[in-house]
């Protein structure tokens, strides 16, 4: 079975921008959005703007991937509390997300890893996660797909 899966942490905002966030955080960020950007592809506009960390790495099990976005952000913990903190009480909760997106059978991809090396299937949320997540005030979304097509 293949798999595919990546891990990002989001901040978004309706007034604060990717690049202050940048600014507060000291980290660059590895995608953003810009509230009301003119592009011609896609032609939706987003309605905040967005910072985000993003774990890829192919033969990572979740767990993994969660600590490498994790991993980045810590050094940074205070200045990142005090911003998701600030955003909560201007702008509400549910700013800040600590995103698993898994596909399963995706067949236009090759498989991540082989099942036999690495135990991609499963997670385990720790204490350190835990902590991290209610630092921030993050909600933990997982997204699971399964990708193998309909016999329809």
């Amino acid at each position: 079975m293949s798999l595919t899966q990546y891990v990002y942490f989001a901040i978004a905002s309706v007034d604060t921008t990717a690049d202050e966030i940048t600014r507060l955080l000291g980290v660059e960020p590895d995608e953003v959005t810009v509230r009301g950007s003119l592009t011609a592809s896609p032609p939706v506009t987003p309605f905040c703007h967005c910072w985000k960390i993003r774990c890829c790495e192919p033969g990572l099990s979740v767990d993994e991937q969660i600590h490498q976005v994790i991993g980045r952000l810590r050094p940074r913990m205070e200045a990142l509390t005090d911003l998701t903190t600030r955003l909560a009480t201007e702008e509400g909760p549910g700013g800040t997300i600590l995103q698993v997106e898994r596909f399963f059978n995706r067949h236009d991809e090759k498989p991540s890893s082989s099942v036999d090396d690495t135990n991609l299937f499963g997670r385990r949320l720790d204490r350190a996660v835990v902590d991290f997540l209610a630092a921030t005030g993050a909600d933990l979304d997982v997204g699971e797909y399964d990708m193998t097509p309909s016999d329809d």
